[in-house]
């Protein structure tokens, strides 16, 4: 834009230019000046619809040319910046198909040769003379110091710059440059000159922040490093802020007008749980039962995670909230993804609570009709204080008297529907939802903002110890000696092999039957979260390693597969010799990850274990060592690849969950973490929950408090944080309570 007319922009800077321009963010990119229909279909290809994603179409990295090298102190090996004028260009076409241009770049103290691959136009627009900026890596052959295909600005003649020190390189396509995407998204900027900024002036006062429309001025087009930084910061917080308003904002609509019960949280049932444990609870598992039941005593609606490690004891803590369900006088329902942890729980938990009085009961699919007619009219009735079962728990014929706690174990397990089902089953009930998948802190914000969260870190002392080794499908030998001692002893091994092909989870179905999708989490970095999409050459793989391993390893053990082809009855009768020890060898699919409890598996041998995501990967070494029995994992694999490797040794450096989770985020593209199919399309483009950790925190306290002050953002004060914040996330659709 010319001078004229930014003095021009000047003076039209009205209260209604500036809500003309705020408007603007949302009309379409054809709006911008320069985007024609072809430039238009262009930028939907790059998901640019919008005036307001042309601005977040941001720069995927930037070209600093204010830190520059002279060619002599430009070291070999590393990337910088050379400025000097060209003395020579060649077009050199060495074999048919191949062209590259040759440069030769000069300063005060040296030669730099710089070589262009399949861009010959540059021989007509670069010409002796000129002077040019490279930013590239150094190398150095035939005598010159060298780079290829490195960034090239041409200079201003006269001042010896470019427009800028910094230069932005903004994601391009085939037929939109990336000079090209520059030059649209400095019109956009134009075209929105003088935007209202969403954020109190207190707010950015507080937290340091500039303004909305400084921040996208520089962090398209800024004159430092620093003033970039400074601007990507402001967004990346507005991003953070704007999905927790969201996500506490459908919360609290979700519960509007409906009362909660106030649970009795120190009644006899509670305090005789703690005393009839075999065991003393440790300090973590008495935090988290306090935080529990205080937001149980409330008198709004719970909706709290508890996030608990493999082996941290999850179950038992959320023992004590039913327990304060029967001290009140209502009932709970606790579901479980699979019949074999839905009756595990009952085994675990059922004795605890015959001791203290509560009274209890199991639904599956698989109870016979008779038994589930009158289980049913005495959960009716509320004679029954907690009823633990499957998805058969969401069935229309089961109905309570008084739900007022629904717990869900292992809740990403679940649809969202059927989660928000057995919630709905009560008039108003508190919901506590259980994990095992390790989430950092900082990402569970990002993804459960509306909710309250307990952790659970650390399994109880005198865990048995679990050790961990990655082996070349060459060594693998090392891991069938071990399983064949621990068999010698009596113990009981798995093998589990992995959905090999990203094809056969597109748009599967659970084993509850909710989407595949909403049970994945981003930072498994190849998601395999169902064995139920397995296809039949990967069955027939499984069965070929089982009938291996019987033939030719454990010839003297038993040797059974499971899968989650498997109709269920037949799933868990093999679990079941398992469990009793007819079985001692279980080669499996992943349907083993979840919640089985074997006191006797103390070897895991994970074929192809480059194939999961290391929280999967930890879920599933989570099924060993889970009595006193020391344990070992050995995780196979034939890959090659660095970041493979370096993932999988990982898993041998520490046993710590939530700590291999905030690793494998490290590795994962900057913004990627709401995920497509957790969201259908993620808002948050520039967040890192592994280095904005202090980001997320501070912005998940400020928009607590503008909801505590404002539940629903209704008031004046608080209208364009709202209208922010349905615009860039339109709804969240996680966790809708009831």
């Amino acid at each position: 834009m010319a001078d004229g007319s930014k003095q021009s922009k000047a003076v039209r800077d009205t209260p209604r230019d500036r809500l003309e321009a705020t408007m603007a963010l949302d009309a379409d990119a054809s709006a911008v000046r320069l985007v024609s229909p072809a430039r238009a279909a262009a930028l939907r290809k790059l998901g640019v619809r919008t005036v307001r994603d042309l601005l977040e179409h941001f720069p995927r990295r930037y070209v600093d040319l204010s830190s520059v090298q002279t060619v002599c102190r430009a070291a070999i090996g590393e990337n910088c910046t050379v400025n000097g004028r060209v003395h020579e260009v060649k077009l050199k076409r060495p074999r048919r198909n191949l062209s590259l241009v040759e440069i030769s770049l000069v300063d005060d103290t040296g030669v730099l040769m710089v070589t262009a691959f399949r861009q010959p136009w540059l021989a007509d627009q670069i010409k002796p003379g000129a002077a040019v900026a490279v930013a590239g890596k150094v190398e150095f052959n035939y005598g010159f110091k060298r780079m290829t295909n490195p960034f090239i600005e041409v200079l201003d003649d006269a001042s010896g710059q470019t427009g800028g020190l910094v230069v932005p390189i903004h994601p391009a396509t085939e037929k939109l440059s990336t000079a090209w995407v520059r030059r649209l998204a400095r019109n956009a900027l134009q075209h929105t000159a003088g935007m209202l900024d969403p954020l109190p002036l207190e707010l950015r006062a507080r937290r340091g922040l500039m303004s909305r429309g400084c921040a996208f001025n520089a962090i398209h087009f800024p004159r430092s490093m620093a003033e970039q930084a400074s601007a990507r910061h402001r967004l990346a917080y507005e991003e953070v802020l704007f999905l927790q308003l969201q996500l506490m904002r459908d919360e609290s609509l979700s519960r509007e007008g409906r009362a909660a019960v106030s649970h009795c949280v120190d009644g006899h049932r509670v305090s005789e749980l703690s005393a009839a444990l075999p065991f003393e609870l440790s300090a973590e598992q008495r935090s988290a039962v306090g935080e529990i039941l205080s937001v149980l005593a409330a008198p709004k609606p719970a909706n709290h995670m508890l996030l608990g490690d493999v082996g941290t004891g999850k179950t038992v803590v959320a023992a004590h909230a039913l327990a304060a369900v029967a001290d009140t006088g209502t009932q709970a329902a606790l579901m479980a993804p699979t019949e074999i942890l839905a009756r595990q729980h009952a085994a675990t938990l059922g004795p605890l609570f015959d001791r203290v009085g509560v009274i209890w009961d199991v639904l599956t699919g698989s109870t016979p009709a008779d038994a589930r007619a009158l289980l049913l009219e005495r959960v009716a009735a509320g004679v029954v204080d907690v009823l633990i079962g499957t998805h058969a728990l969401i069935e229309d014929a089961v109905r309570f008297k008084d739900l007022s706690l629904a717990v869900i174990d292992e809740q990403q397990r679940f649809g969202v529907d059927q989660r928000a089902k057995l919630v709905g089953k009560g008039s108003c009930p508190d919901a506590l939802f259980l994990t095992a998948t390790p989430i950092p802190r900082t990402l569970a914000l990002a993804l459960y903002g509306g909710m309250t969260l307990s952790y659970l870190h650390h399994r109880p002392a005198g865990a048995a110890p679990r050790a961990t080794r990655v082996l070349t499908k060459d060594s693998r030998g090392i891991a069938y000696d071990a399983a064949k001692e621990a068999l010698a002893r009596g113990e009981q091994v798995y093998v589990v092999c992995p959905l090999v092909g990203a094809s056969t989870v597109e748009g599967g179905k659970s084993a509850d039957g909710g989407s595949q999708a909403e049970s994945e989490y981003v930072y498994a970095s190849i998601s395999i979260e169902s064995d139920d999409d397995l296809c039949e050459a990967e069955l027939s793989s499984a069965e070929g390693e089982a009938a291996f391993l019987q033939a030719k390893v454990f010839t003297d053990h038993t040797v059974e597969l499971v899968h989650g082809k498997m109709p269920a009855r037949r799933k868990q009768e093999v679990m079941e010799r398992f469990r009793s020890g007819q079985t001692q060898v279980l080669v499996a699919t992943t349907v083993i990850e979840v919640g089985v409890d074997v006191a006797q598996a103390t070897v895991m041998i994970i074929e192809d274990a480059d194939r999961f995501g290391l929280a999967q990967l930890h879920q599933l070494r989570g099924r060993v060592g889970r009595s006193g029995l020391p344990a070992q994992v050995f995780l196979v694999s034939s890959s090659r690849s660095e970041q493979a490797l370096a993932r999988l040794a990982a898993m041998e450096g520490t046993d710590d969950g939530f700590e291999l989770a905030s690793f494998d985020l490290s590795l994962r593209r900057e913004g990627d973490i709401l995920g497509n199919r957790q969201h259908g399309a993620s808002g948050l483009k520039l967040v890192n929950v592994v280095r904005d950790a202090a980001l997320i925190e501070a912005a998940h306290e400020d928009a607590r408090a503008i909801i505590e002050a404002d539940p629903l953002l209704e008031g004046e004060d608080v209208r364009a944080l709202a209208r922010e914040a349905r615009l860039s996330f339109s709804r969240s659709t996680e966790f809708q309570g009831g």
